[in-house]
């Protein structure tokens, strides 16, 4: 059994951020990864500006510019009419830098590369076999590498950042209500976890990256439709990645075939059925069904980032951003427990707490208002059309709006 100070399962751009921040503390770190990077990986692929000044602080801002990614300069949302709405990308923050379209196997590859450089031990080909719980808390888990048997890896803190599917929160939610310890003593009421039992998703969301796609010059454009909504944005070399989601009943009528709902469904929106008229997939589609949007809550010794923290709108271009954010503010949070409980013994549960309030004081905001977009965007296309002319009219509201999708008041994390 090895010991670390934080476990992080999943390197994608969440846990990778808490990974290379812990690290530059001082702090002994494994993230394990399912995957061999490079991967694809079903994601909109549009890094806001901001997010540049993360890359900055972690240290691969020369490795994401030398990546050949599209430079986007504004975000057309288009009614079902093809009435368009523009926002630059400059009003998103970042100063004049427009905003980046880099494909997830290209950026996510280099952020693990980076969390290798500064001394994180990386464990890819890595399934979640299980999760280590004592005393009612998670003190580490157990992974299955390639080629060989399962393991235990115990830390003092562990890090749940494996996306929508929220593997590690999952695992340790059937231990502790189970209400066993690893020596199979009954887990005290106080401590046990509930997780609420999954339902059948009602949107599905896929992604692939397209070639002879007329979209407009370093343009990410946004489409609304009955049922559903879909993002076009450049990527490198030259090709478009669309990602979209529709209602998950379309696409049962449909047979689950990607193609047939884009062409049936997304492209009831007259602008998204003149870009993609000749458009064909260049890559295989991805596909994944979508539970929920909003925010989730771990288990005792496990914080969540990224996406198994919440999961916030894609047609917003935030969720890069929130999943730097999140992993460097858990980062802090533990960094600064770590520092303590060396000089004394000093329990976790109150930076816990602190990383949850930090949390939910740069987000919460953020996720009311997108929840309240979200029913905007399925509503009626009679009210999408309104929306446009209305918001056409003032652009200080649409500035406002931009911001609002983006970060709060608070000032950039140091370390």
């Amino acid at each position: 059994m090895l010991d670390f100070d934080v476990i992080i399962v999943g390197g994608g751009p969440a846990g990778s951020s808490a990974a290379i921040h812990l690290a530059a503390s001082g702090a002994r770190v494994l993230v394990a990864e399912q995957k061999r990077f490079p991967r694809e990986k079903l994601c909109g692929e549009f890094i806001s500006p901001e997010c540049l000044e993360h890359f900055a602080r972690l240290g691969v801002l020369e490795r994401m510019t030398l990546a050949g990614g599209a430079q986007v300069s504004q975000t057309v949302f288009y009614a079902p009419s093809g009435r368009g709405l523009t926002v630059p990308s400059a009003w998103f923050g970042g100063g004049a830098r427009g905003a980046l379209g880099l494909s997830r196997a290209e950026m996510d590859a280099r952020l693990l590369a980076r969390a290798r450089d500064v001394g994180v031990r990386v464990v890819e080909d890595a399934s979640l076999a299980g999760v280590i719980v004592e005393g009612g808390r998670v003190a580490g888990v157990r992974l299955h590498a390639s080629g060989e048997g399962v393991c235990e890896y115990r830390s003092r803190v562990t890090i749940d950042a494996t996306g929508r599917q929220r593997a590690v929160a999952r695992h340790a939610a059937r231990e502790l209500n189970a209400g066993e310890e690893s020596d199979g003593r009954r887990v005290e009421g106080s401590n046990r976890h509930v997780e609420k039992s999954r339902t059948r998703a009602a949107l599905v969301a896929f992604k692939a990256h397209l070639e002879d796609a007329r979209g407009a010059a370093r343009t990410c454009e946004i489409y609304f439709y009955p049922g559903g909504y879909g993002g076009l944005s450049p990527v490198e070399g030259g090709l478009s990645n669309l990602c979209f989601i529709a209602r998950a009943r379309d696409v049962r009528e449909r047979s689950s075939d990607a193609e047939r709902v884009m062409r049936e469904v997304l492209m009831r929106n007259r602008r998204a059925a003149r870009t993609l008229e000749s458009a064909r997939a260049r890559t295989r589609w991805l596909g994944v069904s979508i539970e929920s949007f909003g925010r989730h809550a771990p288990a005792p010794g496990l914080l969540a980032v990224g996406d198994a923290a919440s999961f916030i709108d894609p047609f917003t271009g935030s969720g890069m951003l929130m999943a730097l954010e999140s992993g460097e503010l858990a980062a802090r949070a533990v960094a600064r427990w770590l520092s303590e409980s060396r000089r004394a013994r000093a329990p976790f549960d109150a930076h816990a707490r602190d990383y949850s309030d930090a949390y939910a004081e740069r987000f919460h905001a953020r996720l009311r208002l997108c929840s309240a977009l979200r029913r905007a965007a399925f509503a009626p296309p009679q009210l999408a059309e309104l929306a446009v002319m209305a918001l056409n009219m003032s652009e200080r509201v649409r500035r406002r709006l931009a911001r609002a999708t983006r970060r709060s008041a608070l000032p950039s994390i140091q370390h």
